[in-house]
C-alpha cells in the first residue's frame, strides 16, 4: 500500500514544460503538490483545473492553495470525467496524472485503505453508489473473487485467500480491515506471511482497484484527455504499479504508431536514489510523457 507524497516533481514539470499564461489540468489533485508548482510557473494568467473526489482532501487543499484565487478551479469529481475541464479552461497545454494514493486519504478517511489500521472495509475514494470492499468480499462467488485478487493484485495465493474468505464469511461477515487481514495471514504459507512485503498488500490493492474501477477509469480518462490538448500539448502520467503502467504504455504506443503523437520518454522515468532515500515509496513510481503532434478529436 502506497503512502503517497509528491514524487517525480521536477521530472513532471520538465516534461510538462509549464509556461506563463498557459492552462493545465491536474487529474489527481490530492495534497496539491504538483498543482502548486504548476501555478507557480504559469502565472500571471495561467489556470489549472484539478480533479479530486474526496471532500475532505478538497477542503484541505483548497485552503492551502487559496492564494492562487480563481486561477485554480477544483472539480469535485473523478478524472473519469476529465472532459468536463474543457468547460473551464481552453486551450490546454498539459495534463498530469499522479496515480499514487494520497497519504491524507489513507490516514484520515477511515475507509480502510491500509491494512495497518483497523477500519471499516470500505475503500471507496468518494462516498457514492459503488460497492464497498466489504460487499465484494461478503458476496462475490469464490472463483470470481480469486480471479479479481489475481488479476488486480497479481497475488500468487489468490485461490487460497479467496477460499479462506468464503469459509470465514459463512460464519461471520467481514466488516473491518482487521477481519480481512487476519484471514489472509492464516491462509498463506508462513514464509510468505513473513516476507518483505506484507502478505495483505496485493489483496488490498486488488480490492481497492475493483471498488473504484481504477483501470477502467484510467483507460477512459486517457482517451478523453488527449483530445483536450492543443497541438504540442503534453500528457504526463506517474503510475505506481505494473497494471497502470501497462495501460499507459499501450495507449501512448498506439497514438505514436499512427503518427498522432510523439513519446517523450522512450523508457519510463524513475526516481533518483536521493529521492528514494527521502521517500522510499517513490521506488515504484514510473513517469511516461506524450506530446500531441496533430489535432486529435
Amino acid at each position: 500500500m502506497i503512502l503517497h507524497k509528491t514524487v517525480l516533481l521536477q521530472e513532471a514539470l520538465h516534461y510538462l514544460d509549464v509556461r506563463a499564461n498557459e492552462h493545465y489540468i491536474d487529474a489527481t489533485l490530492g495534497g496539491g503538490g504538483h498543482t502548486e508548482s504548476i501555478l507557480g510557473r504559469n502565472a500571471p494568467r495561467g489556470k489549472v483545473a484539478a480533479f479530486e473526489l474526496d471532500e475532505e482532501t478538497i477542503e484541505r487543499t483548497k485552503e492551502r492553495l487559496r492564494r492562487f484565487g480563481d486561477r485554480l478551479t477544483i472539480l469535485h469529481d473523478t478524472f473519469r470525467h476529465i472532459a468536463a475541464a474543457s468547460k473551464i479552461i481552453s486551450p490546454v497545454s498539459g495534463i498530469l496524472y499522479d496515480l499514487g494514493l494520497s497519504t491524507d486519504l489513507i490516514k484520515s478517511s477511515k475507509r480502510g485503505f491500509s491494512f495497518l489500521q483497523d477500519e471499516p472495509l470500505d475503500m471507496r475514494f468518494g462516498i457514492g453508489k459503488r460497492e464497498t470492499a466489504a460487499q465484494i468480499v461478503n458476496t462475490l462467488p469464490e472463483q470470481k473473487l480469486a480471479d479479481l485478487i489475481y488479476r488486480y493484485g497479481e497475488e500468487r495465493y489468490s485461490k487460497r485467500i479467496a477460499r479462506a474468505i468464503v469459509l470465514r464469511r459463512q460464519k461471520e461477515k467481514f466488516a473491518t480491515t482487521g477481519d480481512l487481514v487476519s484471514v489472509i495471514e492464516r491462509s498463506v504459507p508462513p514464509p510468505y506471511r513473513r516476507g518483505k512485503i506484507h502478505c495483505a498488500t496485493r489483496t488490498f490493492q486488488a480490492l481497492r482497484i475493483a471498488v473504484n474501477d481504477e483501470l477502467g477509469t484510467l483507460e477512459k480518462s486517457l482517451a478523453d484527455a488527449v483530445p483536450l490538448l492543443k497541438v504540442g500539448g503534453v500528457i504526463v502520467v506517474i503510475s505506481f504499479h505494473s497494471l497502470e503502467d501497462r495501460i499507459v504504455k499501450v495507449f501512448f504506443r498506439t497514438l505514436h504508431q499512427v503518427g498522432r503523437a510523439e513519446i517523450l520518454t522512450k523508457k519510463p522515468v524513475t526516481a533518483s536514489a536521493q529521492e528514494i532515500d527521502s521517500n522510499p515509496n517513490a521506488r515504484s513510481a514510473k513517469l511516461r510523457a506524450l506530446k500531441v503532434l496533430v489535432p486529435i478529436l
